[in-house]
């Protein structure tokens, strides 16, 4: 890939004359003013509601993904249950299976033969939908459109495949995106071996072929382009919306420090700012702007907290990703849900509901439907086997019972010796 190095040295130039442009003062280049003082943690009972919602959808779309993806549509348990640490599974995929008994269905074709499973017939449908989703010329364009941006996010232009599936999901990749999507859009995309810097090893890395100018725009600055009178000019003192959840309120400190913070020059994340001070607030605002262009780029504008910091440890920010995420509560939400620490975008959801609806995320609901269905049917058969049970207890004691009976009338009508 020595044309993305070629690619890489022109934007690395471009960024730095896009940033004397406006001739940041040195001094906000250096200095830091955060004060001392401890920005609590308060719990959203909404975000957290949107966070538990998808409670083990990804790991069941996975299993799904493997499932469909068989020429027989179906895989035998035995070569599923492998797979739990890899997929993220709570338990043996024997007991999500029964779990979820509106998706997944096992069965066994002969007495010789290992237990089987495969989707249910509602699963499937929603499945040939969502592959419909995948395969529209909309959706291709888009995900191709976030994917670039992501991989311009970085200052090489690329990124170890390991990284990119961490987004693979969140991003509205379909499961084999190599095959089905990266290789019809070879303009955009290749794929060759790099020295991970942070392994010390070669791995296969995913990189743009060449810079594109039209996509080095963030959101942020397309609602400032579009609602601003002078349009896209660099410097803009833009600010971050910000969102709390009802009764928290900062200390009038930091209150007054984020005021300060959000008036200095918006520098956007497709350009290079690595020479400022990293422990300046100038820095800490672009920091701040490069995780909010990637959350914003996600379908579901949320992401696990470690995907951020695998990331961020790649791309050479260090702990200043771990600093931005706890500094700014009001633009990023941290929830402690379903066995895993999520970072959420405040300003993208109402409530608990995502304020911009992506087909995919319709897709995602009817399999979390499907979810629900599961649960409603393991509670009611639940009630019905205690039902069950109590009534064969029941019938056990009256024999019982009238056995005792019989007995007793036995032993009273016979004679004594």
């Amino acid at each position: 890939m020595n044309h993305l190095n070629n690619n890489s040295t022109f934007w690395l130039r471009a960024s730095m004359a896009a940033l004397s442009a406006f001739n940041l003062p040195r001094n906000l280049q250096q200095i830091r003013s955060f004060i001392n003082a401890r920005v609590k943690w308060v719990r959203d009972p909404f975000l957290d509601e949107a966070v538990q919602r998808e409670k083990n959808l990804k790991q069941l779309i996975s299993l799904k993904d493997r499932i469909i993806s068989s020429p027989s549509k179906s895989l035998p348990l035995s070569s599923l249950s492998p797979l739990k640490p890899l997929v993220g599974l709570p338990e043996s995929a024997a007991s999500f299976f029964r779990r979820y008994p509106s998706v997944f269905t096992t069965f066994q074709s002969s007495p010789s033969l290992p237990l089987h499973a495969r989707l249910t017939p509602q699963a499937v449908v929603v499945h040939k939908e969502e592959q419909a989703v995948h395969d529209s010329l909309g959706h291709r364009s888009d995900v191709v459109r976030r994917l670039t941006k992501l991989l311009m996010l970085t200052r090489a232009g690329k990124l170890p495949l390991y990284v990119v599936d961490r987004f693979r999901f969140d991003l509205g990749l379909p499961h084999d995106y190599l095959t089905s999507l990266i290789g019809d859009y070879p303009d955009y995309f290749d794929v060759a071996e790099i020295d991970d810097h942070l392994t010390g090893e070669k791995t296969l890395a995913l990189g743009i072929v060449s810079w594109r100018n039209n996509l080095a725009v963030s959101e942020m600055e397309s609602r400032e382009a579009l609602n601003g009178k002078f349009g896209l000019k660099k410097g803009l003192r833009i600010r971050f919306s910000m969102n709390f959840p009802k009764g928290y309120d900062l200390e009038k400190r930091v209150r007054n420090w984020v005021d300060q913070w959000q008036d200095l020059p918006y520098i956007s994340p497709y350009e290079d700012a690595f020479h400022l001070g990293p422990s300046s607030d100038q820095a800490e605002k672009w920091t701040v702007a490069v995780l909010y262009e990637l959350l914003w780029l996600l379908v579901s504008k949320k992401t696990e907290r470690d995907n951020l910091l695998c990331l961020g440890d790649y791309l050479g920010f260090g702990t200043r990703f771990r600093k931005a995420l706890m500094h700014h509560p009001g633009i990023f939400y941290l929830s402690n849900k379903i066995r895993t620490q999520t970072v959420v975008l405040r300003e993208a959801y109402s409530k608990d509901f995502l304020i911009e609806k992506h087909p995919l995320m319709g897709m995602r609901h009817r399999y979390i439907h499907l979810m629900n269905q599961s649960e409603s049917l393991r509670k009611r058969d639940l009630i019905h086997g205690v039902i069950r049970a109590r009534k064969r207890s029941l019938d056990e004691y009256k024999g019982i019972e009238q056995r005792g009976k019989y007995l007793h009338v036995f032993q009273f009508a016979s004679p004594s010796r």
